[in-house]
């Protein structure tokens, strides 16, 4: 990295990237990151309690952090033995260049009731080599004026546009600045967060670095070191109150969902939250959550509630436990997508599916952000645009068991077909699915069709094509003729509902699908990983 000309917001002498963070006890630490030019290697944090005069000084933990335009060396200061419910000052740096002197508060001892934020989504790439975040920086401002009692920040992922370049990073921290050098913000990855090209300039060769790199260097001393063993910094805990929070990151679900199950057996916190940014429940008419179901379906069954981003838009789920849906909030997981921060409208359509009971698109140009209150046994949540309208507010009792304003999930007298969540509507209405002799069976060809895939229906057999693959089913037969063979069905093809053949829904796995049945709910929930698509082709 020698000889080159310093970025635009590149690192100075000067401290610049300074950030809080809860990386111990919430009550009595506190972590204070920064950065400057690598020549410096010496840092250090100087402060004082509110009512004291007495400087203290602690040494930060020092390392390189080269990146693909940069050099510079990042600072972590761990401040130990602080006193609970207190105010501090502080500055950070050297002995020649210091930052100026800010503010925090330590958490106060057995605290039940607080405040904070959660944001989503606020990542933003023009202009391509200044990203501009003023107009995150002003909404967060103010919201926290609004709310001086925040105590911290937590996001749901996608923090900058692609991570894996420092110009996404500076411009991200010019969107924090004034903010999170007083107010402790907790970070969760998001598929941007570690996302890169070969070419920036030009946009290509488009990649995902696993673990994700930038963000490991630049924060493996911001957030506490309890992670999964090959996953660290993007995967971690931490409590605040009577709150145990996990913030799970993109990568490596196995090996993450058996860390997330042995943590969460282990706390006896009242709540559990947690922040992981592809929504279990989402609502993208193209979307899936393959990324987490069911290969951490277990670990995040253990949690309250979870906060999610990736489709910019506001949802919040019924309580969820396997593929069923539930009015109380000891049923199951309530999964609740934060809309986005900073003015980026939905890439793709957004629809309200059977898992929601709320629900807003977003599709304008506004910044949402959610401002949680835990107060004991309550938890209230408020979805604030940032033009004053609120998209929902509910509050989670856990005392009555019961979510304010009161809301049922479906109970249907006939069992239906869901696809990606959404019902088949009026194509399906006569034509329930049916089980015979512990076998489920549904008109496929309905479910086909609705999508998007090509349907041909002949005497006695329907032959159904759909994400790159084909199936013949005939009436009477056990077996599917497909492009690579005969699949064995668990039963026969017979004529049903309105003359339509019934196949057993295993049958949807030829076309690469998975399905669960909601005894709650009675309906059956079709999936696919792929989020193409599909539309027939016109001749």
């Amino acid at each position: 990295m020698n000889n080159f000309k310093k970025p635009v917001r590149g690192s100075a002498d000067q401290p610049d990237h300074i950030m809080l963070s809860i990386n111990g006890n919430a009550e009595t630490s506190m972590a204070v990151t920064w950065r400057t030019r690598c020549e410096n290697t010496v840092g250090y944090v100087l402060y004082r309690a509110e009512d004291s005069d007495e400087v203290l000084r602690t040494d930060a933990v020092t390392e390189i952090f080269e990146s693909d335009i940069d050099c510079s060396s990042m600072f972590w200061a761990h401040l130990e033995n602080l006193k609970p419910g207190t105010k501090y000052f502080y500055t950070c740096g050297n002995d020649t260049f210091r930052s100026a002197e800010y503010s925090f508060s330590t958490a106060p001892e057995n605290l039940t009731k607080f405040k904070f934020i959660c944001v989503s989504d606020q990542q933003k790439g023009h202009p391509h080599h200044c990203p501009d975040y003023s107009w995150f920086n002003a909404f967060i401002k103010r919201i926290l004026k609004e709310n001086p009692d925040t105590r911290f920040i937590l996001t749901g992922g996608d923090n900058t546009d692609c991570g894996q370049h420092e110009v996404q990073w500076n411009g991200a921290f010019s969107g924090l600045t004034g903010i999170v050098e007083s107010v402790p913000f907790m970070m969760t990855l998001g598929n941007h967060d570690n996302r890169g090209f070969e070419d920036y300039e030009k946009g290509t060769g488009r990649y995902y670095s696993e673990p994700a790199e930038f963000f490991g260097k630049q924060f493996k001393g911001s957030y506490p070191d309890n992670g999964p063993e090959n996953w660290k910094t993007e995967n971690y805990t931490f409590d605040y109150g009577n709150v145990h929070f996990g913030v799970i990151g993109v990568n490596g679900p196995e090996e993450v969902n058996a860390w997330m199950i042995d943590d969460l057996s282990a706390t006896d916190k009242t709540w559990k939250i947690g922040a992981y940014h592809f929504p279990i429940c989402y609502s993208g008419s193209n979307l899936q959550n393959y990324d987490a179901y069911p290969v951490m379906r277990e670990g995040f069954e253990l949690f309250d509630l979870v906060f999610s981003g990736h489709e910019h838009n506001f949802a919040r789920s019924f309580p969820l436990k396997n593929e069923e849906l539930f009015a109380q909030p000891s049923k199951g997981t309530i999964h609740y997508m934060l809309g986005n921060a900073h003015q980026n409208p939905p890439g793709t359509r957004s629809l309200q599916k059977v898992w929601h009971s709320a629900y807003f698109s977003q599709e304008e140009f506004s910044g949402m952000v959610c401002i949680v209150e835990v107060d004991g046994n309550t938890m209230t949540l408020t979805a604030l645009m940032d033009d004053g309208r609120i998209a929902d507010q509910c509050t989670i009792d856990k005392d009555k068991d019961e979510i304010r304003p009161y809301a049922l999930p479906p109970i249907y007298n006939q069992t239906r077909m869901k696809y990606r969540g959404m019902d088949l509507g009026i194509m399906a209405a006569t034509t329930p699915c049916e089980e015979k002799d512990g076998v489920w069976f549904a008109p496929l060809a309905t479910l086909i069709a609705f999508a998007g895939g090509e349907v041909l229906k002949e005497k006695d057999k329907v032959t159904l094509e759909l994400y790159g693959h084909r199936a013949v089913f005939t009436q009477g037969s056990d077996v599917a003729e497909t492009e690579t063979g005969a699949v064995k069905l668990p039963a026969p093809v017979y004529r049903g509902n309105r003359e339509q053949l019934y196949i057993p829904v295993d049958g949807c796995k030829v076309f690469e699908m998975r399905w669960g049945y909601s005894k709650a709910n009675n309906f059956i929930s079709f999936e696919h990983e792929s989020e193409f698509c599909p539309v027939t082709q016109q001749p």
